[in-house]
C-alpha cells in the first residue's frame, strides 16, 4: 500500500531545505552542494565502539580480518544508499515512514528500541571520550564522563550557526583522525603485501571459531541502526527540486557523497586493525584487546614518542564526532516516531543523561575494567536493534507503491535482503554467544 499520510511536518524542520543546490553548473559544483551528510553518517562507522573489535582483531590475528572490515563497509554503503533514497524520494525519514506504515503499538515499540540503541551508542561515545581524556590529561574516568555533558552546549551553539557549520566541524574532526592514523601507519611499518593479500576473504575466518567470533564482532560494530534514521533525514537539508528529475539527481549526488565518506570510515577502521597487527601481533603482544593497553604499548613497541598521544587524540575526536551525530539522531527519532517536538537543548540533555548516568555509576564502582565491559555491552545492544531498522528500510525502498519509480530494482532488492539476513544472523549469533 502507498503512504497513508502525506508529509505535514518535514524532518528536522529547523534546517529542512536550508542549503541551496545550484539548478545549473558543473558536476563538481553540484557534488559540493550535496557533500556533508555522508561525512556525518560515516562518523558512526568509526566510533569508539569499533575500536576495541579492530584492536582485538589486529593483535590476535594480524591482517587476516581486513577483508571483514571491507565487506562490512560494502554492506554499509548499500544500506546508507537505501536510507538516503528513502528520504529524497518520499520526503519522509525512516522514523516518519515507520509511523505512517505501522500501528501505534508497533511504532511505540520501535521507538523504544531505537531510543535504547541511541543511548547505548551515546554510552560508547561517553566512555570513549572519558578514556581519551584520561589518557591525555590523567583526568579520572568519572570526571571525564561528567565533562562530556558539556558537548551538548557546544553542539547547540554551533547548530544555531547553520547545518553547514555542524558538517564542517565533523569534517575537521574526521580529518584529524585521518592524520593521526596516517602517522600511526607510517611509524608502525606494516607489510603492504599482507594488507593487499588480506583484502580477499580467507576460509580460515569461517573455520577458526575464535576468528569467526571477532569477525562477527567487527561486522556487528560497523553497521549502526541510528545511522539509517539519521541519513534519511539529513539529506533533506538540501534544497533540491522536488520533480522526478530533481530527486534522481539528488539521489545520485548524495550516493557519491555517502560512498566517498564511507571510504574514509573504511580507511580509519582498517588503519586501527593494521596498526594493531603491525605493532602488537608481530611483536608477540597478541592479547591486546583493550584501548588502555593499546595506548600504553604503542610507544614502547614502536619505539617512537607520539604514537600513543596520536592514538588518544584520534579517540577523543572520534568520541566527540559520534556524540554530535548521535544526539541529532535522537531528535530525528523522537520527532519522527512520536511527532513530539521538544526544544533541542532539552532533547539533547535527556539523550546525554541517559548515557552519562550508567557510565558514571560503572566508572565509580568498577573503574577501567568496568568501562571496557560497558563498551562491549553497548555494541551488543546496538546489534539487537539493527534488524528493527534494516528490515523496514529494505521493505519500504523495495515497494513500488511507496517509492514509485525510485523503488529498488530486482537486483538491489535481492542483494539488500541477502545483506540484511547476513547481518541479522551474525548479530543474533554474537548476542547469543555474549549472553551465554
Amino acid at each position: 500500500m502507498s503512504w497513508k499520510n502525506e508529509q505535514v511536518t518535514p524532518s528536522l524542520p529547523e534546517v529542512y531545505a536550508s542549503i541551496d543546490v545550484p539548478k545549473t553548473g558543473s558536476f563538481w559544483r553540484k557534488l559540493w552542494a550535496f557533500t556533508g551528510p555522508g561525512l556525518m553518517v560515516a562518523v558512526g562507522y568509526m566510533d569508539p565502539g569499533n575500536w576495541a573489535t579492530d584492536i582485538a582483531g589486529g593483535s590476535k590475528f594480524g591482517y587476516t580480518l581486513l577483508s571483514v572490515i571491507l565487506i562490512s563497509n560494502l554492506f554499509a554503503m548499500l544500506l546508507q544508499h537505501l536510507s538516503l533514497k528513502l528520504g529524497i524520494a518520499t520526503g519522509k525519514d525512516l522514523a516518519q515512514a515507520c509511523r505512517d506504515a505501522y500501528s501505534k503499538p508497533v511504532v511505540i515499540a520501535l521507538w523504544l528500541l531505537c531510543e535504547i540503541a541511541i543511548a547505548a551508542c551515546d554510552l560508547a561515545e561517553v566512555i570513549g571520550s572519558a578514556i581519551a581524556l584520561n589518557l591525555l590529561f590523567g583526568m579520572p574516568l568519572s570526571v571525564g564522563v561528567v565533562v562530556t555533558v558539556l558537548d551538548v552546549l557546544v553542539l547547540l551553539y554551533f547548530q544555531n550557526k547553520g547545518f553547514r557549520m555542524l558538517e564542517s566541524i565533523v569534517a575537521a574532526l574526521i580529518f584529524m583522525i585521518f592524520l593521526c592514523f596516517s602517522y600511526e601507519i607510517a611509524v608502525s611499518h606494516p607489510s603492504f603485501s599482507q594488507i593487499v593479500g588480506n583484502l580477499v576473504p580467507k576460509k580460515e575466518i569461517i573455520l577458526n571459531p575464535d576468528m569467526l567470533y571477532v569477525a562477527i564482532g567487527i561486522l556487528g560494530a560497523t553497521v549502526m541502526p541510528h545511522n539509517l534514521y539519521l541519513h534519511s533525514s539529513i539529506v533533506q537539508t538540501r534544497d533540491f527540486e522536488k520533480s522526478a528529475e530533481g530527486k534522481r539527481s539528488a539521489i545520485k549526488f548524495a550516493t557519491i557523497d555517502s560512498t566517498i565518506s564511507l571510504g574514509f570510515a573504511f580507511f580509519i577502521n582498517a588503519a586501527i586493525l593494521i596498526v594493531s597487527a603491525a605493532a602488537f601481533h608481530t611483536s608477540g603482544n597478541q592479547q591486546v584487546a583493550d584501548i588502555h593497553d593499546a595506548y600504553h604499548l604503542l610507544d614502547p613497541v614502536l619505539g617512537v614518542k607520539m604514537a600513543g598521544i596520536c592514538f588518544a587524540v584520534a579517540l577523543l575526536a572520534s568520541g566527540q564526532n559520534s556524540t554530535l551525530t548521535g544526539t541529532l539522531a535522537g531528535q530525528i527519532v523522537m520527532e519522527g516516531f512520536l511527532n513530539l517536538h521538544l526544544k533541542p537543548w532539552l532533547r539533547r540533555l535527556i539523550t546525554r543523561l541517559l548515557a552519562v548516568i550508567p557510565a558514571l555509576i560503572v566508572t565509580l564502582i568498577y573503574g577501567e575494567k568496568g568501562t571496557g565491559e560497558l563498551l562491549v555491552l553497548s555494541q551488543v545492544i546496538l546489534s539487537l536493534q539493527l534488524s528493527f531498522a534494516v528490515v523496514p528500510l529494505v521493505m519500504f525502498t523495495s515497494s513500488k507503491k511507496k517509492m514509485g519509480e525510485f523503488a529498488n530494482s530486482k537486483l538491489v532488492e535481492i542483494t539488500s535482503w541477502v545483506v540484511s539476513i547476513i547481518i541479522i544472523v551474525f548479530n543474533m549469533y554474537l548476542l547469543w554467544d555474549t549472553l551465554m
